[in-house]
């Protein structure tokens, strides 16, 4: 853990503050202390190497010694810095925090990654950077660090996967993708795995014009090129077809309907005044204790407001094969199953940016970027822990 700096260490360093320049700027104090830091932990690193510190009787003889420093230019977020980089007289010193042959501080590709996945050309990318702060970044630069994801990407979604997943949730988010001049829809399925070690972990990312059970079977059949060999249990959107896609891949898996899609369709039939109404007796169907008793809330239900809304009951019994599974298991398994939104909730999270009316918007222009790689572009770091890490081991059981 970082130790705490002393607030008389501050405002030493604050002695002649006036303007935000001072701290902000090319001469400020941030650039400063960032230049002295690195110096003073490559010195560590070096006496660590060598096994004494600068003066001690101890390096005599020691048949390795300090010999002067280099002068060496890196980027950073807040422009160039020049660093005065230590040596050893062997040369075998191999510094850790500003590696050999690195010009580039840890963060700043990530400032090139992600204005590239908001869209902007390689041209606007450098006067981007020209302009906050103030550094000369080549086209060919920044080419390279795109291009490096890519084929991390690429890399990331071709890698042998699993033998058996307990549960893997399939949706597809709409997502605006702005693609010559126009913003067009687009569909990216995802397929989101709670693995055996009880983690999230997303399986693969594949954009197409829409969503359909064609396409989610040339998904099931990549899976299982990659490795997969069974899934226990599969969460889908309800998606006409969906499970059929699933079945022909995976024949033993078992197909849960995701019960918050069903829900918000059922409330497409409902009028405003009658929504909170309504909404205890559709609860009372998915969290009856078992698969008898909540055929019997759905007979109640349509009792009560079938005459209204014919078109609930209609829904809930066409896709009541898949409504049933998640009864089987106790209600902390349920609890984790019954909806795919844990999709939605990742990419909210990690993928998506979302603009004020609440739509997800991954901003891509063809001025010098693929829209498509745009939108794919922060996919790394997508494996969470799972909060419920029994669920593999009480849907095996």
């Amino acid at each position: 853990m970082a130790q705490a700096i002393r607030d008389e260490i501050i405002e030493e360093l604050l002695q002649g503050y006036s303007t935000p320049q001072d701290l902000l700027g090319e001469e400020g104090l941030f650039k400063e202390l960032k230049k002295r830091l690195l110096e003073r932990a490559l010195g560590a690193e070096l006496s660590e190497h060598l096994g004494y510190e600068k003066g001690d009787a101890a390096g005599r003889g020691s048949g390795n010694n300090r010999n002067g420093h280099s002068t060496k230019t890196v980027l950073g977020d807040d422009g160039t810095i020049e660093l005065a980089v230590p040596r050893d007289r062997n040369g075998s010193f191999e510094p850790q925090i500003v590696a050999k042959g690195q010009t580039r501080l840890d963060g700043f590709d990530d400032r090139i990654i992600s204005l590239y996945a908001r869209g902007l050309s390689v041209r606007e990318i450098q006067g981007h950077l020209q302009e906050l702060y103030g550094v000369e970044v080549s086209p060919d630069l920044i080419s390279r660090v795109t291009d490096a994801v890519l084929e991390e990407v690429r890399a990331w979604q071709n890698r042998p996967l699993d033998p058996v997943y307990p549960v893997i949730f399939f949706d597809a988010l709409r997502v605006k993708i702005r693609d010559e001049g126009l913003v067009r829809n687009k569909a990216v399925y995802v397929a989101l795995a709670l693995t055996g070690e009880g983690e999230k972990e997303v399986l693969g990312l594949w954009i197409e014009q829409t969503e359909g059970a064609k396409f989610w079977l040339k998904v099931m059949n990549e899976l299982k090129t990659r490795g997969v060999g069974d899934v226990l249990i599969a969460v889908v959107d309800g998606l006409k077809g969906f499970p059929e896609a699933i079945g022909t891949v995976f024949p033993l898996t078992t197909v849960q309907t995701c019960i918050v899609h069903l829900i918000r369709n059922s409330l497409a039939f409902v009028s405003w005044k009658d929504r909170k109404i309504i909404m205890p007796d559709l609860k009372a169907i998915y969290r009856a204790e078992t698969a008898e008793a909540a055929r019997a809330e759905l007979d109640r239900f349509e009792a009560k407001w079938g005459r209204r809304y014919p078109a609930i009951g209609q829904a809930w019994r066409r896709a009541w094969e898949y409504v049933v599974p998640f009864f089987a298991f106790p209600p902390t398994i349920r609890k984790m199953i019954y909806t795919t939104d844990e999709i939605d909730k990742l990419f909210r999270r990690e993928l998506l940016s979302w603009n004020g009316t609440g739509d997800r918007v991954a901003k891509s222009r063809a001025g010098g970027c693929k829209p498509d790689h745009a939108a794919f572009s922060v996919v790394p770091r997508l494996r969470h822990p799972c909060a419920a890490s029994s669920c593999h081991a009480a849907a095996i059981g």
